[in-house]
C-alpha cells in the first residue's frame, strides 16, 4: 500500500512541477533558493527528485520572511531527517542563472559530516540520495548552481 501512496505522490509532484514550468516559460520569474552541500571526506551527497531530470543537492525555496540559513536547516530535516543547526552551516556560494525558464537565485551552504548519517529519504519527493565524489559529480547531469559551486571548489583547491 504505501509504494502505491509513493508512486501517487510522485506523480503528483511531476505534474506540478511541469505545470510550474509552463507558468516559469510565461512568466520567467525571479526564484529563490537554498541547496546544501553536505561532504563526507571527499564525497558529497546528491540526491535525485522524482520529478526533474539532473541530479542536485537536498534543498528548497525559501519561503516568506525565512532567513536561507533557516531554510536549508528545515530543508535537510524535511527531505534527510537530518537535524542540522544554523550554526552548524557555512555559506559557501551565491549564484543566480537562467534555469528552467527562471531567474533562479541560489545560496549553498555546507556542512562536513564527522560520522556516517542514517539518511532518511521520502521516496516521494526525494528519491535517491548517495556520496560522490567531486570529479563524479562533475560527469554527471547536475543543476547549473552545484556544477558552479563544484567547480569553483575545484579551481581553488587547484591554487591551494
Amino acid at each position: 500500500m504505501n509504494g502505491a501512496v509513493d508512486a501517487g505522490f510522485r506523480v503528483l509532484y511531476r505534474t506540478a512541477y511541469h505545470v510550474l514550468r509552463s507558468y516559469w516559460f510565461v512568466r520567467r520569474p525571479h526564484t529563490r533558493g537554498t541547496l546544501m552541500a553536505l561532504w563526507q571526506g571527499d564525497k558529497i551527497l546528491l540526491a535525485k527528485n522524482s520529478y526533474r531530470v539532473p541530479y542536485t543537492l537536498p534543498g528548497g525555496n525559501v519561503e516568506g520572511s525565512e532567513r536561507p540559513e533557516e531554510t536549508i536547516v528545515r530543508e535537510v530535516a524535511e527531505e534527510l531527517s537530518v537535524q542540522l543547526r544554523p550554526e552548524q552551516v557555512r555559506h559557501v556560494y551565491h549564484g543566480v542563472h537562467l534555469f528552467e525558464f527562471r531567474h533562479d537565485e541560489v545560496d549553498i551552504y555546507e556542512a562536513v559530516l564527522d560520522r556516517p548519517l542514517d539518511l532518511k529519504i521520502d521516496g516521494r519527493e526525494v528519491v535517491w540520495v548517495g556520496f560522490v565524489t567531486a570529479e563524479e559529480a562533475l560527469s554527471m547531469n547536475i543543476v547549473p548552481h552545484l556544477r558552479e559551486y563544484l567547480e569553483r571548489k575545484k579551481a581553488g583547491e587547484a591554487k591551494a
